[in-house]
């Protein structure tokens, strides 16, 4: 009997092997045209992963890798030892969980209000129009928030004098701080983000629609028992992929932004690691502080899959 279970799989891999030949010789040129996006992902992904190992060392560039002393676990427990590390932790979640709550929900509200207007023209031109923030660099947008919230000739600052009020140093104040990052996030990417609920509502039948119009029911009615239902995969998938960044704050606006009197709710783990690993020198320890952070996402991220398999059956695995 074992030996007959040994040839039985042993006829089986034979078996798959040879359906996975025929399939690549019939599927060569997709496999071809594939090619590039693997070899880019190999060499700019996956070999500097090796960098890693910098984390647990003393690094210097004349050592490098091999030469470097190692060190252990010193640079994580300097860093949770720090006395930024809650304020660093506290910031990077609130600016991210801020984002996710307000920002999420904007483009599928956006993309089922769209889908509702029947006139191609001023659909696709309000499209296009909400398209182009996206293109815009960060450096220009905070340029542009800086303009119209300036304490002297701000538009904003004006209309509030124009009233009566006092005018305010919005890019100055720790209150404000949150909310305009926040809301300039939302504004310049709410319209590319709807790309892909778009295109999942387009993929929907009539027939559907129809129907429920035969049916007596209101627009408000068929987005929600037609249109969010066909939605939901993708908005599950998306959200749990949002989630796995949850604590990615890029530090580029945040520094274009941020000033010594804002530090207090804008200092983020990016531009700590930015301060310390490149402008003061100490590699080693940005690259702890950044595997610390990669580390928390992949767990939210295992999390957010699981919580959203048991509640839903929709996941990425």
């Amino acid at each position: 009997m074992p030996f007959k279970t040994k040839r039985v799989s042993k006829t089986v891999k034979e078996r798959y092997l040879r359906t996975l030949i025929k399939r690549i010789k019939r599927e060569k040129f997709l496999y071809i045209m594939v090619l590039p996006t693997l070899i880019y992902f190999f060499i700019f992904h996956y070999i500097p992963m090796y960098g890693i190992v910098i984390a647990f060392q003393d690094y210097s560039p004349a050592g490098g890798f091999f030469r470097s002393p190692w060190v252990g676990f010193e640079h994580f427990r300097n860093f949770f030892s720090s006395p930024y590390f809650l304020r660093l932790l506290r910031n990077t979640f609130l600016l991210s969980f801020y984002s996710l709550i307000f920002g999420f929900p904007v483009p599928i509200v956006f993309a089922l209000l769209l889908n509702e207007v029947k006139n191609t023209v001023f659909k696709r031109t309000v499209q296009t129009v909400s398209y182009f923030p996206h293109f815009v660099s960060v450096v220009i947008i905070v340029g542009i928030m800086n303009i119209f919230l300036s304490p002297t000739d701000g538009l904003v600052n004006l209309l509030l004098q124009r009233f009566g009020y006092k005018p305010i140093y919005f890019m100055q104040e720790i209150r404000w701080f949150r909310f305009l990052y926040v809301s300039s996030g939302i504004w310049q990417h709410f319209g590319w983000s709807s790309i892909i609920y778009l295109a999942v509502l387009s993929g929907i039948s009539p027939e559907l629609y129809e129907a429920a119009i035969v049916d007596g029911a209101s627009r408000f009615q068929r987005a929600i028992y037609i249109s969010i239902p066909c939605l939901l995969p993708t908005i599950i998938l998306l959200l749990i992929l949002n989630i796995g960044n949850l604590l990615n704050v890029g530090f580029e606006k945040i520094i274009l932004m941020y000033s010594p009197r804002t530090y207090e709710v804008a200092d983020v783990i990016s531009t700590y690691v930015y301060r310390r690993g490149l402008l003061e020198a100490n590699f080693s320890f940005g690259a702890a502080v950044g595997l610390f952070n990669n580390i928390v996402n992949f767990v939210l991220l295992l999390l957010a899959n699981y919580v959203a398999k048991r509640v839903t059956e929709y996941s990425l695995w």
